[in-house]
């Protein structure tokens, strides 16, 4: 895939940080991976294994020591406005109502506040909470703190979605809820989503392809692979099927791995 073609392209990509000692600590060596607009990328790997490290570099947080970062066909030079970024912890203000919290961006980019409101209010109904929009987030469960955040960002319409580990601290349950919520609102308008977990099943159910990186530091992407469940999916049936389980076992054979040489670093010192 071409620059010109990709909503995020990696190209060569490799970050290094200078640690307190002033040694340098590699953690992900270099990278090229390109996410076409539309497509659902995920990113699966141990932990520490730079997976959030490159989604900041496509964020524009994170200044690669080498190669380039490109969004939908431009070199990226800053922040990158296209996209909305999910955290795994919540970015609500304790002291603003779900409807406020939704539409504070929106007036932070000079929309008038009563349409900012407005259209906080169709997308916290989007999200399932329209009778909750008066709400401070002490008195939503973590769920419904989710769909806010989700809600916080979608209502500035970016191109490009950046997610990471967004339903991590959420229990098995809601998780299954969120996922099936998020592809209910991909389907609608196809966003690029580049999303960052450790769910294995999680990312299988939700993404186009599953990429796989290797265990840090100098971490690198071993794995690429196509999802070819068909779309619409259900999160709750998908792990009925005999091809989810086919998928999975090709996956984590690359994964295991690594996933078994993070421990033996751990427990080297």
């Amino acid at each position: 895939m071409t620059t010109a073609q990709a909503a995020v392209e990696l190209a060569g990509v490799a970050i290094t940080f200078v640690l307190a000692d002033g040694s340098r600590y590699e953690a992900v060596s270099p990278c090229s991976l390109a996410v076409a607009p539309g497509e659902f990328v995920a990113i699966v790997g141990p932990t520490g294994c730079g997976k959030s490290t490159l989604l900041n570099a496509a964020a524009g947080l994170l200044k690669p020591s080498a190669g380039t970062v490109a969004v939908l066909g431009r070199a990226l030079q800053g922040l990158n406005a296209d996209a909305g970024y999910l955290f795994q912890q919540d970015a609500l203000m304790p002291w603003k109502t779900a409807q406020d919290n939704v539409a504070i961006g929106l007036e932070v980019a000079g929309m008038a506040r009563a349409e900012a409101l407005d259209r906080a209010t169709a997308m916290l109904a989007r999200v399932g909470l329209k009778s909750f929009a008066a709400r401070y987030p002490h008195q939503l469960s973590g769920g419904q703190r989710k769909r806010v955040g989700l809600a916080q960002i979608l209502v500035r319409e970016p191109r490009i979605l950046l997610m990471d580990e967004p339903f991590g601290p959420l229990d098995a349950q809601t998780r299954l809820i969120m996922g099936d919520l998020l592809l209910s609102l991909w389907q609608t308008d196809r966003k690029a989503v580049m999303f960052v977990t450790h769910d294995l099943d999680e990312a299988i159910s939700l993404a186009d392809r599953v990429v796989v990186m290797s265990a840090g530091p100098a971490a690198r992407i071993i794995g690429d692979f196509a999802i070819d469940i068909p779309r619409p999916r259900d999160m709750t049936e998908l792990k009925l099927l005999p091809r989810f389980h086919e998928l999975h076992a090709r996956i984590w054979t690359a994964l295991r791995e690594e996933v078994r040489k993070t421990y033996q670093f751990a427990e080297a010192g």
